[in-house]
């Protein structure tokens, strides 16, 4: 391999694009996979494109028995993909949607890091990103399946971290907060109706968590993966890395 490999789960759209985008800009050949086959389609000609669903471990198996054969190894794997889950009470939560939020954001990450260590082991390096979020670092009313996951996450990554050091592989979680994009205007648009209220109180409060009053950028979370992932993060592992601009825990108080 002549230049850095990263794979990239739910990488044709936000954060997991501009995490494309930017390892591209800086030569790595990229491979993103997804569900949505139209963002794959406007993903660029030169990246390698896979819909494959993260929770399926027969579909992770083959996509992972493919990136061995076109690329031999890979360097970088950014274990991205996740789902909102859903925005209600504990006792509302419907038990098969909270299995379905923990599988995808939870399992998809494991099934990830299991096809991706095998391969970093035998070339003796490696580097494992899983993207969390200040949800796993707080509580968070109403958002309880998302909540778990985001935990559950960190706690995996460290336990990949201490497994995978001695075979030169790094691992950290990226914690994203609020991220500008749809994304988070379907949560804010979700809070606000659970708590009711208005989505610009939601997102006011939100704001005003923040030492910085103002929500990231996609490509603020893909600066951070792409120096983790590269030889000035080398004693970079086992870490959550926050990437959200708050000095306290961000739910809005209403």
């Amino acid at each position: 391999m002549t230049s850095q490999t990263v794979l990239i789960t739910a990488g044709a759209a936000g954060i997991g694009r501009a995490m494309a985008e930017a390892f591209a800009a800086g030569g790595a050949d990229v491979w993103v996979t997804d569900i949505d086959d139209a963002a794959l389609d406007t993903c660029p000609s030169d990246w390698r494109r896979s819909r494959v669903d993260v929770a399926d471990p027969a579909a992770m198996a083959a996509l992972f028995a493919e990136v061995e054969t076109a690329w031999g190894g890979l360097d970088t794997l950014c274990a991205n993909a996740g789902t909102a889950g859903e925005t209600a009470l504990i006792e509302e939560q419907d038990l098969a949607a909270f299995q379905r939020c923990l599988m995808v954001n939870l399992g998809g990450a494991m099934l990830a890091a299991q096809g991706a260590l095998p391969l970093m082991k035998r070339a003796g390096r490696g580097c494992i990103l899983f993207t969390s979020s200040t949800s796993g670092l707080y509580g968070i009313p109403y958002r309880s399946p998302y909540v778990a996951a985001k935990w559950a996450i960190n706690g995996l990554m460290k336990t990949v971290a201490m497994e995978a050091g001695p075979f030169g592989i790094r691992a950290n979680a990226l914690a994203p907060g609020c991220v500008e994009g749809p994304r988070i205007e379907g949560v804010i648009a979700r809070e606000a109706a659970a708590k009711g209220t208005t989505p610009e109180t939601i997102r006011a409060a939100y704001m005003g968590g923040s030492s910085i009053h103002a929500f990231a950028r996609p490509e603020d979370i893909a600066a951070m993966a792409v120096f983790l992932a590269s030889p000035a993060g080398r004693h970079v592992s086992g870490q959550v890395v926050a990437i959200d601009g708050h000095t306290e825990n961000p739910d809005p108080k209403v």
